[in-house]
């Protein structure tokens, strides 16, 4: 094996936190080193809702008309919605209408969220909360006509749940090497922001490709902090108090006895997991606890995990971080009247406490959180569900958004319209290429390493408008 591969594999090695954390990724492309802007501090939080989250049931129409227009199609659903405890949740007088600062450019038409979203609905209100309609996966502009007529590049194996999370988080389906949160991380690294480098792309939900780049790989956080070896992490193992320091001693090659070339490197791996996972363990454990009271929902404890190391960041060294979080039960095909609303509880109340941490932290303007999701649902419903769709509303939030809008294009509630690639399943208007785009420039990179880290953005307008003037660095 050649010095260079050894030195990739100990470069990306160093990055894990502990058994379990992310794969190596042995790339040997040239990465281009740039100069992404790293003052101040930035981070960025993708909240990923795995199974595909309903768009058509979240952001929801609330006029006149097009809320008739909506109850006639999904009446099956409403049905549902109406036969819940304490009445229907989705009848009109009960949604929390959004009054957004551009409501000009929507035609007319008003939105709303469902009770359940109350605490998004407040940061909306308040202007530190932005919903991008109609946002996914594409190569390239697409409407129904060029759908229809095959006429322009999509994306690959469409509506297939591990496809399309590889899709959203790394532009490719299944088997991708690179996400571009990686991608971003790989930019700040090369720019030198952070001492400890292994710090800068953080997963509290196991290995994702959205953070593998080129020399980034996910450092991988349990919700208590950092991911041990249990052999070594306990103070006896079979009634030996030793036996731990012993397989400790035995993993790293401290004795450094071994001459394979690879046992050395798994040696080495071992030795810097160990001394990192300490590391960290010593800053988390110096940060006061929070004031804010965070749900008791594995959701909002990953998020309370990301607040401590954000808290952690000057012990860390570390000015510019990507983390990813997750949660399930999103792939409503049934009943979804009676378990949609517990999960838009859960994110939420999940987001707000993790907003409000970061403003005690006082990082409001210098962290920003977004969801992303599989695909979004069928306008149709198939009885008390729907089916796999494609584009979907999210949202973002942070101190930085230009909040209190919906930003891209919010679909007629209607079926067979220019983007409904057939039964209401949404053909994306904002492309996922234009979000991260969005996210990368307000990060620190330079319109150069957007394009670098963003292969496809050139097909498009370019990043959206998302936040405010006086966040950029």
């Amino acid at each position: 094996m050649s010095a260079i591969t050894r030195r990739r594999i100990l470069q990306t090695a160093s990055l894990l936190g502990a058994y379990g954390a992310a794969p190596f990724a042995m790339n040997l492309l040239p990465f281009n080193a740039l100069a992404a802007s790293t003052t101040g501090y930035r981070a960025i939080v993708c909240v990923f809702l795995f199974g595909g989250m309903d768009c058509h049931d979240t952001v929801i129409p609330y006029d006149g008309p097009s809320y008739n227009q909506f109850a006639a199609i999904r009446q099956p659903l409403f049905s549902e919605y109406n036969n819940m405890a304490g009445g229907s949740s989705r009848s009109q007088a009960r949604l929390l209408a959004l009054n957004p600062s551009n409501a000009a450019a929507l035609g007319g038409r008003q939105f709303a969220l469902p009770e359940a979203l109350a605490p998004i609905h407040q940061l909306f209100g308040s202007g530190q909360a932005a919903i991008v309609g109609n946002v996914g996966p594409l190569i390239e502009p697409l409407n129904r006509a060029q759908w229809d007529a095959d006429s322009a590049r999509t994306p690959t194996r469409l509506f297939s749940h591990n496809d399309q999370q590889s899709t959203w988080m790394a532009a490719a389906p299944e088997g991708a090497r690179f996400g571009w949160g990686g991608r971003l991380a790989d930019m700040a690294m090369a720019s030198g922001a952070n001492t400890a480098a292994s710090f800068t792309a953080v997963s509290v939900s196991g290995n994702v490709v959205y953070l593998v780049g080129q020399q980034a790989a996910a450092f991988s956080l349990g919700l208590g902090g950092p991911v041990q070896i249990d052999s070594v992490a306990r103070t006896d193992l079979y009634n030996s108090p030793v036996l731990p320091s012993m397989i400790a001693n035995q993993i790293q090659d401290v004795a450094n006895l071994r001459a394979n070339l690879f046992e050395r490197d798994v040696a080495t791996i071992h030795r810097q997991s160990i001394a990192l996972n300490r590391d960290l363990e010593v800053a988390l454990s110096a940060q006061a606890p929070f004031t804010t009271v965070f749900p008791d929902t594995n959701l909002a404890s990953q998020l309370q995990i990301v607040a401590r190391m954000i808290a952690a960041r000057s012990t860390l060294g570390v000015s510019r971080q990507i983390y990813f979080v997750s949660t399930g039960g999103y792939d409503t095909h049934s009943e979804q009247a009676g378990n949609l609303t517990g999960l838009h509880t859960t994110l939420s109340t999940a987001m707000r406490a993790f907003y409000d941490a970061t403003v005690e932290l006082g990082v409001q303007n210098e962290v920003t959180s977004f969801t992303a999701s599989d695909f979004g649902r069928t306008l149709a419903v198939n009885g008390d569900g729907t089916d796999h769709g494609w584009g979907a509303h999210h949202f973002v939030v942070g101190g930085a958004v230009n909040g209190n809008r919906i930003i891209g294009e919010m679909p007629p509630a209607a079926l067979d319209h220019s983007q409904d690639s057939g039964g209401g399943r949404l053909i994306p208007v904002v492309a996922v290429e234009q979000l991260a785009a969005s996210l990368a420039a307000w990060f620190g990179l330079t319109t150069t390493e957007i394009q670098d880290a963003l292969p496809n953005i050139g097909n498009f307008a370019g990043p959206l408008d998302l936040f405010n003037a006086s966040s950029t660095v």
